[in-house]
């Protein structure tokens, strides 16, 4: 399809349902979606921060597809926690917390639902009109003022090609601004794990140390800022990018952001004391082992493809719709690349039902990275922002 035509189908797939108003909620009301990538749990931490800043975050969000986990997903691994609720509860919560992080209700582009359910399926997962008309048809149904998007491109990504990442989010912002909603999109790298975890349960607790101020100086909290500057700057509660990044950093540091993500799991029906009680609320994997470097060096490459696909393999995705996840499994504390190890030091570590899944993704992890005696060169983490056209 043609840029005026994936206009029109994103158009009528937001029309085949309902498209919210917010006349009651005195904020901004803004988002952000990523175009998936292994350990992106960058909502989690995304939306609470910016809802501390001044905006209200209705975030619509999915489940795994392909290789890449799914918000859904993540956001079930505390119980109690209701990714479907009604309308007015979805109100509530906005109007209570500044953001809710849920999923597609039948009545939000329902057209869309139907067709994302059978795209895994149907090897359509990389169509280029159905991805911008997915993302853009729920973004437009939530009654968005503005909205930001991080494109990921690499071995991690659906668009391994940085070429390719950069046409679609073009694609994107000029679709989203030819249906009115203010857009802009940072392109950005997903050659390795952007969170140390990958999995569900593991990438939450990561999201509850992100927010405690335990993740500083990572490529994680890059993305997560650069993001949130956007968003803020964009829904004009800041002078600039450079005020918008500080205002978000200040919320993160006097703990507005983490009381926010704390009312929105409890007025979505997660424990009141989730975030003082985490330990007790996330299940555990019954296999918790270190997988240990064979020889010492700096870890130069990781296939991250490779390591979404374990996951899925230890039960922590699905390879058919409907399928039910183990929300206990996957890799956690795994070093980003140029982090030098020495022999016997632990890349990471795997959580598994069983010795022998325990064993499986162990081998995985191991043929996912490279260890040379050469640091490996840095790379831009951020390539590229489109702004409106």
């Amino acid at each position: 399809m043609n840029e005026a035509e994936t206009v029109a189908l994103t158009l009528a797939m937001r029309d085949s349902g309902t498209v919210l108003t917010w006349p009651r909620i005195d904020r901004p009301v803004a988002d952000k979606h990523s175009t998936g990538g292994i350990g992106d749990n960058v909502s989690l931490m995304l939306a609470p921060i910016v809802a501390s800043a001044g905006l209200a975050v209705p975030m619509i969000s999915g489940r795994g597809l392909g290789p890449t986990g799914g918000t859904l997903d993540k956001l079930e691994s505390i119980p109690g926690y209701d990714v479907s609720p009604d309308e007015n509860h979805l109100r509530r919560t906005i109007a209570r917390t500044g953001c809710a992080i849920v999923g597609q209700s039948g009545a939000l582009a329902p057209a869309d639902k139907r067709l994302y359910a059978i795209r895994d399926v149907t090897a359509t997962v990389e169509s280029m009109p159905l991805i911008v008309s997915s993302i853009l048809s729920k973004k437009l149904a939530a009654g968005l003022q503005s909205l930001v998007l991080d494109v990921k491109f690499g071995g991690g990504a659906f668009m391994q090609d940085a070429n390719a990442a950069t046409d679609l989010a073009r694609l994107l912002v000029k679709v989203a601004n030819g249906a009115e909603l203010q857009t802009t999109a940072l392109v950005t790298d997903m050659n390795e794990p952007l969170a140390d975890a990958v999995g569900n349960a593991v990438e939450v607790e990561n999201a509850l140390a992100f927010l405690k101020g335990e993740k500083t100086g990572s490529r994680l909290e890059k993305i997560v800022l650069s993001l949130a500057a956007e968003m803020i700057f964009g829904a004009g509660l800041a002078a600039s990018q450079a005020e918008a990044e500080a205002l978000a950093k200040a919320k993160l540091t006097d703990g507005k952001a983490l009381e926010h993500f704390a009312r929105m799991v409890a007025d979505l029906g997660g424990p009141v004391d989730f975030v003082e009680k985490s330990e007790t609320y996330l299940a555990k994997a019954p296999l918790i082992r270190p997988v240990l470097a064979p020889n010492s060096g700096f870890l130069c490459s990781a296939d991250a493809r490779a390591i979404g696909m374990s996951v899925i393999t230890l039960g922590g995705g699905r390879k058919r719709p409907g399928d039910r996840i183990d929300h206990r499994v996957g890799y956690s504390r795994l070093h980003p690349l140029g982090t030098r190890i020495e022999a016997g030091a632990p890349l990471g570590f795997v959580h598994a039902a069983t010795q022998d899944d325990g064993d499986t993704a162990a081998h995985a992890l191991l043929a996912a990275f490279t260890i040379e005696e050469a640091a490996p060169a840095e790379r831009p983490l951020v390539i590229e922002r489109i702004g409106r056209f």
